[in-house]
């Protein structure tokens, strides 16, 4: 997700699977192939990990709703103020 309002201080449970939310902000295309998160599905054996990061800009991105992620990390190129993340480990 990008172009998330500055005025957020959180994500609410469930946030619709669509190219963008309001009043929350903008989706990119998932390894899905659809826009929205869709959870962990590791293959089944040793656990994975998943980096889940977020970055503080400057500006909103100048991307189309279903930008790829590497449009999303060149638009953050020379952006970025602050970042923050979290890795979970899943495995089934």
């Amino acid at each position: 997700m990008f172009n998330i309002l500055p005025s957020l201080n959180g994500l609410p449970e469930g946030v619709a699977k669509t190219p963008t939310v309001a009043g929350i902000g903008t989706q990119g295309m998932t390894d899905f192939r659809k826009p929205g998160y869709g959870g962990p599905c590791p293959p089944k054996g040793k656990p994975h990990l998943y980096f889940f990061r977020l970055y503080a800009l400057d500006s909103l991105l100048n991307l189309p709703t279903g930008a790829k992620r590497i449009e999303v990390d060149q638009a953050m190129n020379g952006h970025i103020l602050a970042t923050g993340q979290l890795i979970g480990t899943y495995g089934r």
